[in-house]
């Protein structure tokens, strides 16, 4: 924003500083004058006869009052002066890196030294934000750049199997014609992946009843096929679990849950439990699987965007495109909620989701 040059706040401080001083020593002078110097008799031998009179005394306080009043001024100026930059300067510093992260740099941090105050507060505030910030925009950065790597893929096989049918007319068609389906079809489903993950983080929804068990039910009905060609005993338990939030989204969370412990799971034989229940206040959602055990340093990565658990079992027809459960953070994050994964005891992932909770009174009624 453009703004009109002005004074800057040190030297309005200082004149503050020096006004302030030349009022203090007004007034002394004043009460001196009105409480000591109106007592003395205004005649020629002055008080008892031997002390100087009004207007001698009144020359000798005044021409040291001016004097005074000098000194005042000269030290008020240089001391508000220094006074003033020193309550500054750490304004200073947190304006320079303020400059700094508005050119693009927010790697610096103001790390304001001494004992907490307005002013370390605030540089703390803003070392705080600068690092969300900072941690943020890397993340967007590795997003976008994992995204272009994920869509550069499918676009680059569509673009080698035309070639191949452009100069080897002999290539079969139906064979061409169906890895042509299945590299578009994975670049639909990366987008239709990342415009659900822009939505969700959003968060521009209504909130409605739902029932979490209901839509466990109802993903459980729509990837049973799926659990039965790999052999996965897919099970369901608990009670109505009421919240509020978006069905649509809620049930994406689910399926996406749901789909992960079954493509993750043992090659055969494998188990993947869905519980519901309410529980102090809050509706909870728990899908367990067998599995490989995960090492602990590989679970927190999971949420990240394109992060598929390289070692993880999977299927090479269901590899995905490494997005479920970052929908599955960002619906949940998007609805208030919270997200637990653990290693499973004896292998596998345990998923836990706490949403808020909605009584089943009002959840009824409505």
């Amino acid at each position: 924003m453009d703004r009109h040059p002005g004074a800057s706040a040190r030297l309005k401080l200082t004149l503050s500083y020096a006004g302030v001083v030349l009022v203090t020593g007004g007034v002394l002078i004043a009460v001196a004058w009105l409480y000591l110097l109106r007592h003395v008799p205004n005649k020629e031998q002055g008080l008892l006869g031997i002390s100087p009179n009004r207007f001698l005394l009144s020359r000798i306080f005044g021409e040291a009052a001016a004097v005074a009043m000098i000194v005042l001024l000269v030290i008020g100026l240089v001391g508000g002066w220094f006074l003033a930059g020193r309550m500054l300067a750490p304004l200073n510093r947190i304006g320079d890196a303020a400059r700094l992260a508005a050119k693009g740099s927010l790697s610096h941090r103001i790390r304001l030294p001494g004992r907490q105050d307005e002013f370390r507060e605030l540089a703390d505030v803003f070392d705080t934000m600068l690092e969300k910030l900072e941690s943020h925009v890397a993340e967007q950065q590795r997003f976008a750049a994992n995204a272009s790597h994920e869509l550069r893929t499918p676009l680059a096989i569509s673009q080698t199997l035309l070639e191949v049918a452009r100069t080897d007319p002999a290539q079969d068609r139906g064979e061409l014609i169906e890895r042509l389906h299945t590299a578009n079809k994975r670049a639909i489903d990366l987008t239709e992946a990342l415009l659900l993950l822009s939505r969700s983080d959003r968060g521009g929804f209504t909130r409605e009843p739902v029932d979490l068990s209901l839509l466990a039910e109802e993903a459980a009905e729509t990837l049973l096929p799926l659990a039965e060609r790999r052999g996965i005993t897919l099970e369901v338990t608990g009670e109505p679990t009421p919240t509020a939030g978006s069905a649509a989204l809620l049930l994406r969370m689910v399926t996406n849950l749901v789909q992960n412990a079954i493509v993750h799971n043992l090659p055969a034989g494998g188990a993947v439990t869905v519980h519901t229940e309410s529980r102090h206040g809050a509706s909870v959602l728990r899908v367990a699987n067998t599995g490989q055990p995960l090492p602990p340093e590989l679970v927190p990565t999971l949420i990240e965007p394109f992060q598929r658990g390289t070692e993880r079992v999977r299927t090479e027809d269901h590899a995905g495109v490494g997005l479920g459960l970052a929908i599955v953070h960002s619906i949940v994050r998007a609805h208030d909620g919270s997200l637990d994964l653990r290693p499973g005891p004896t292998g596998g992932l345990l998923v836990t989701v706490r949403l808020r909770g909605t009584p089943r009174a009002l959840f009824a009624d409505s």
